[in-house]
Order: structure tokens, then sequence, then C-alpha cells
């Protein structure tokens, strides 16, 4: 049995919508749990970060960044830096944006040197980039080509019961299951 946890802050939604795939990705793996946090319920969740296999972070990418609510969570973390807690657990990211590029990448660079910090283990998205051929289409797995960890795209002027899109929420799923099967991997 492993432990999954992911960490996450939506500002309009859309963010929430790509978190509740990648836990049902997760949730999929035999021997998972998994457990939906946002950041700002973390004051009461410490114990459960700290007790899970994989911490999985999430946030919507504004400003060429993750969001100053997410980043309040990543500075809080400090105390639990101090300490080595997260040292050897598994990690892995995703952001959404309403721009395609939207500077997605930078957000989950932030996540991975968090990561690392911490002395845990990133894990990527390991899915070959979708629609960028001929051949290809909106509805390809990982249509915005990302290597680092899942990103997705919901347009500005629309509320998330219009975004992300079903592949952007599907290439979530496939994140939250490679997480948690490197995460049981890992604790057998």
């Amino acid at each position: 049995m492993s432990k999954t946890a992911i960490i996450y802050h939506s500002g309009y939604g859309h963010t929430q919508k790509q978190a509740e795939a990648v836990r049902d990705g997760a949730a999929g793996v035999d021997g998972s749990e998994v457990v939906l946090i946002s950041v700002e319920d973390v004051d009461e969740k410490w114990d459960e970060l700290n007790g899970a296999d994989a911490i999985i972070f999430g946030a919507p990418t504004y400003m060429g960044s993750a969001s100053a609510q997410f980043k309040e969570f990543m500075d809080k973390s400090s105390k639990v830096w101090m300490e080595h807690g997260w040292k050897g657990k598994i990690a892995a990211g995703f952001t959404n944006s309403a721009s395609y590029s939207g500077d997605k990448l930078a957000t989950l660079q932030q996540f991975a040197v968090l990561a690392a910090q911490h002395g845990m283990i990133w894990v990527s998205l390991g899915l070959m980039p979708g629609n960028n051929s001929s051949t290809g289409s909106p509805d390809d797995l990982n249509r915005i080509g990302s290597y680092l960890g899942a990103m997705a795209q919901s347009n500005s002027d629309e509320g998330p019961d219009k975004g992300p899109s079903a592949s952007d929420l599907e290439t979530a799923k496939v994140l939250g299951q490679r997480v948690a099967e490197t995460a049981a991997r890992f604790s057998a």
C-alpha cells in the first residue's frame, strides 16, 4: 500500500478539475491511497503530506510562476525542509493556464526545484508529445507537449465547466497513475 498526496491551488476551478483528474489516475492503481489537499487547508493537513509516499504539486500558472497562494505553501514547507521530512519521497507536478504556453514550463521547473530542495525524486509525465504532426489532434494525450509534468489550457473567459479539455484531463490522469505506480514500487 502506498499513499499519494496531491497539494494544489486553484484560483477559478480549472486547476481543481486537473487535480481531481490526477487523483482519479492515482486512485486507479491497486493498493494506492490518495488524498487531495487544497493549499487553503494545508495547515491542518501537514501530517497527511508528511505521511505520503508521493506528493504531487499543482497550481495555475500566473504571470510565469505558480500562484501566490501556492508559493505561500512552498515557503511554509521550509519547516519540513529543515527536518529533511520529504527526503526520498516521490514528487511530480501539474499546471494550467489560459495560454497554450503561458510559461507553464517555468511553473513545473519551480515545482521540480522545490522537490530537489526537499531531496525528493521527480517523476516526469512519461508521454510523447501529442498534436505535433499532420495526423495529430487537440484530442491527443499531452497535446501541449510537456515532459516535466502535466500541462493544461483553459480559456480565460470560460469557467471550469468548459476547461481544461478532456485530453488535458486524461493527461493529468496518466500523471497520477504514473506517480502512484512509482510510489508503489518504491514503498514495496
